[in-house]
């Protein structure tokens, strides 16, 4: 059997101090899946037993010096997958069932495209983990109205984490992201250049101006603690939003970016104001406003090779 028809799967996890996390996972995969998949588990810089732990239960590990980020990790994970499919995913993820390897079915029925898993929050609630395209007019709409109040149709495109049915979304956060093994070779996956933060929005972005769609399986499920690693010390919110806007323009544009700019502006104004209104905590959306205005005017970092803030430009 030729290496792309194989029915085995290879899934890529990093680690980053990351032990109590990966114990579930794993425990998840033993629990869930009939056949095991090859794990490869690439660790950055752990003060913790997250490395030893994983070659005890039969991962293969590498370690990494230092801490060269998300990106970088998952880009030397890829380079030993043995198979046709790979799955990046969280260390922070916990199976339910057997999503992952459906999922990974789908990527190589379908080798030219991302593909990820509706993700679920510890309580059993819809992550918001699939996104509209950014800056564009459309994007304008939820700022301005209630995603509430749309019709279905239009909530979905707004919020596609929403969908019931498979669609085509603007882009996927990375904590369960499959592909053909060839495809994320192509692309990077990740633009090492990236430490950390918007990584996967520059991902699909970038795949989607080579033709590379993401798509969404709302009907496969994964359980997805999110932020263990880089939310410790608090959200990071002016990097958050300055790594947001090198992406988008490295790959969309400086008009994409202040459509952009305009709808998350107009959204955490917003949602600042209800709170007040209601009487509710508004201290989070004040803080992202103000993290975004802060950027505004930041001079974009140029990178070598024609990189800015770490996003590849293409032409």
């Amino acid at each position: 059997m030729a290496k792309g028809d194989s029915p085995l799967y290879a899934v890529v996890v990093v680690l980053h101090d990351s032990e109590a996390e990966l114990a579930v996972l794993l425990d998840s995969v033993e629990a869930c899946l009939a056949e095991q998949p090859q794990i490869i588990v690439v660790d950055s810089g752990s003060r913790d037993g997250g490395p030893d732990l994983a070659a005890e239960r039969g991962a293969e590990v590498v370690a990494l010096k230092g801490n060269p980020g998300f990106g970088a990790a998952c880009n030397a994970g890829l380079e030993r997958a043995r198979h046709g499919v790979t799955v990046l995913l969280n260390p922070d993820c916990e199976l339910l069932d057997a999503s992952l390897t459906r999922l990974a079915a789908l990527a190589r029925a379908h080798p030219r495209a991302l593909h990820s898993a509706r993700l679920l929050n510890p309580d059993g609630s819809v992550q918001r983990s699939a996104h509209p395209l950014p800056g564009t007019a459309g994007s304008l709409l939820p700022a301005v109205v209630p995603a509430p109040l749309l019709p279905r149709a239009l909530r979905e495109r707004v919020e596609p984490y929403r969908a019931a049915t498979a669609r085509t979304v603007g882009w996927a956060i990375a904590a369960c992201l499959a592909a053909s093994t060839d495809t994320l070779r192509e692309l990077g996956p990740f633009d090492p250049a990236v430490h950390l933060f918007a990584e996967d929005l520059e991902l699909g972005l970038r795949a989607r101006a080579l033709e590379i769609p993401t798509i969404l399986h709302p009907q496969l499920r994964i359980r997805h603690a999110g932020g263990h690693a880089v939310l410790r010390d608090g959200e990071p919110l002016e990097l958050i939003a300055r790594r947001r806007r090198e992406a988008i323009e490295a790959t969309r544009g400086r008009r994409a970016v202040a459509l952009d700019d305009l709808g998350q502006a107009l959204t955490f104004g917003t949602r600042a104001a209800a709170h007040a209104v209601l009487g509710g905590d508004a201290a989070r959306a004040r803080a992202q406003l103000t993290a975004l205005v802060r950027t505004w005017g930041q001079p974009q970092r140029e990178r070598p090779g024609g990189r800015i803030g770490g996003a590849r430009r293409h032409g």
